[in-house]
């Protein structure tokens, strides 16, 4: 592909959108001296970017690709003749961002920074992402399915409509990441999520024995057949979650609070899920009376330093 073309391209479609070099910088959280190479033609944006660029331009991506120069009709059909310029101190008022589906299946994605990156409705399938930067990325209703994410930071990352399938999340950071109808379905061994706020999110058969959950607000999630042995959540607020059928051998709940808090055991045609409820501890614990009624149904469970509210 021509340079000097490609930047041409964007060169038009930015002014064709009232927008200066500065204020497509911002929205991309780079340099303006890096989108004045692009449209001098002395550099190229990376793919990642190309993909953000189509959609705070309102282009296609085909629109990049070609190596004709850029035509006037090709941007002409989201813009209005009579749309007024954006304010320089204002670079938030262009015309709305177009978000589309992108395929990222089989890609070797290993250490890729996508850090702040928008991409709504990505579809990441056996691409390799150990390492990959995430942090301040808005993902949602992105897919992950069967992935090696070993290692990958999703700080402050937003996963809302997010799927997680046979992800391998080992060593994986959700630092402060926004989790609203979340499905997880991983590996997380040594996943860390501290500060995170998980709303609507489901946990499904994932393993969760190494996991770290630290300050973490949990709110309407469903654990459902998880591996919970040995996990630590205390200190940490629950509020109508569902402990379904998961193993809590030596779970412990020290200092959290519990609301509409349920805990379904696993079929067992002996005791073993009420003795393995016997190990979970809940000193220091506060929780609602009906929580409360339900786990002192189980009766092997010493609540004798739990604060009902």
């Amino acid at each position: 592909m021509d340079t000097k073309i490609i930047g041409g391209k964007i060169a038009q479609a930015r002014k064709a959108h009232h927008m200066s070099q500065a204020q497509l910088a911002k929205q991309l959280f780079i340099s303006p001296q890096a989108v004045g190479k692009w449209e001098r033609g002395e550099s190229m944006p990376d793919i990642t970017t190309f993909n953000r660029l189509a959609e705070l331009l309102g282009v296609d991506l085909n629109y990049f690709s070609s190596d004709t120069p850029p035509a006037a009709h090709e941007i002409a059909s989201d813009i209005s003749v009579e749309q007024p310029s954006v304010p320089e101190n204002k670079p938030g008022l262009g015309s709305p961002e177009r978000q589309v589906s992108i395929n990222l299946a089989v890609v070797d994605l290993q250490g890729t920074n996508f850090a702040g990156a928008v991409l709504h409705k990505g579809k990441f399938k056996t691409s390799p992402l150990r390492g990959a930067n995430f942090a301040g990325a808005d993902l949602t209703g992105s897919s992950f399915e069967i992935i090696d994410a070993q290692e990958a930071n999703f700080d402050s990352a937003n996963l809302t409509d997010c799927h997680f399938s046979i992800t391998d999340l080992t060593d994986a950071s959700f630092h402060k990441s926004i989790l609203v109808r979340t499905v997880l379905s991983m590996s997380g061994q040594g996943a860390k999520f501290v500060a995170a706020t998980l709303t609507d999110v489901t946990l499904s058969k994932a393993d969760l024995r190494k996991t770290t959950f630290e300050q973490c607000i949990f709110n309407n999630v469903d654990f459902n057949a998880c591996d919970l042995r040995g996990l630590c959540l205390d200190g940490q607020t629950f509020i109508g979650v569902r402990f379904d059928k998961s193993v809590m051998n030596d779970v412990s709940f020290r200092g959290a609070t519990l609301r509409h808090v349920s805990f379904k055991l696993p079929f067992s045609l002996t005791n073993k899920s009420y003795l393995a409820m016997k190990t979970v501890c809940f000193d220091g614990a506060m929780m609602d009376k009906l929580t409360f009624a339900a786990l002192k149904g189980l009766r092997t469970i010493d609540l004798s330093k739990v604060s009902v509210i």
